[in-house]
């Protein structure tokens, strides 16, 4: 084993022991830390500084598991007040696209994937008008044009939200790793399973037709995605 690696094994053991103590989670520990949740960048900002745990030494700040896992509760109950073909997900990043669809297939929700066109939400007479009442997005800096839009006419956001991301115009945050393919896979994952569970439509002892695999944007779909913008 190289020293890197070892020292990765060190980190991760350390990282379970900190943040999964004592905790009962949708997700073993063990599953959400290999999937790097918690891993945030070596920005911090002061809107996010309640949802961080730590910094490490190599200097990434490290999320709290224990909150994530709270907010994606209470964020599925939220999103099971209003009807599915008003949940809008929308993701600029290639690597929130799988798992997005997946969560859209899953929930009956509509996604929109790659640019947010101006007007979406905001313009009427938009010959792809979209009448949302909730939107959710993988990354409010990324895509700032679908929260900007849904501020201005009242719709509630909820995001995703790294170590560097701000708060301007989002209602309700999940802090998470938004820009790791396995992260952005287990997020969703995780909140389609809980929709599902808070509709009544999944019981809570069974799990999702599909895994988190299934979730995961492949590096070829990522890279013909990319090609064809």
């Amino acid at each position: 084993m190289s020293d890197e690696s070892e020292q990765n094994d060190i980190t991760l053991k350390k990282d379970e022991e900190e943040l999964g103590a004592g905790a009962e989670l949708l997700l073993p520990l063990e599953s959400l830390l290999s999937a790097g949740i918690h891993i945030g960048t070596r920005i911090k900002t002061k809107d996010m500084e309640p949802f961080i745990y730590r910094v490490r030494p190599d200097g990434l700040y490290v999320l709290d598991v224990k909150k994530t896992d709270e907010r994606i509760r209470m964020a599925a109950k939220f999103i099971t007040r209003f009807n599915p073909s008003k949940v809008v997900i929308a993701s600029s990043r290639l690597y929130g696209r799988t798992p997005v669809e997946k969560f859209c297939e899953l929930t009956q929700s509509l996604h929109i994937l790659g640019r947010f066109l101006p007007g979406l939400f905001s313009n009427p007479v938009h010959s792809r008008h979209i009448e949302a009442e909730v939107v959710i997005v993988t990354d409010p800096k990324a895509d700032k044009q679908a929260v900007k839009e849904a501020a201005m006419i009242g719709i509630p956001v909820i995001a995703l939200c790294d170590t560097d991301n701000d708060f301007i115009n989002v209602d309700f945050v999940i802090p998470a790793n938004n820009k790791g393919r396995r992260a952005l896979a287990t997020m969703y994952w995780l909140l389609a399973r809980q929709v599902l569970r808070e509709r009544g439509e999944l019981p809570a002892d069974t799990e999702l037709s599909i895994s988190i695999d299934d979730f995961e944007t492949k590096l070829v779909e990522a890279a013909e995605a990319s090609e064809g913008e």
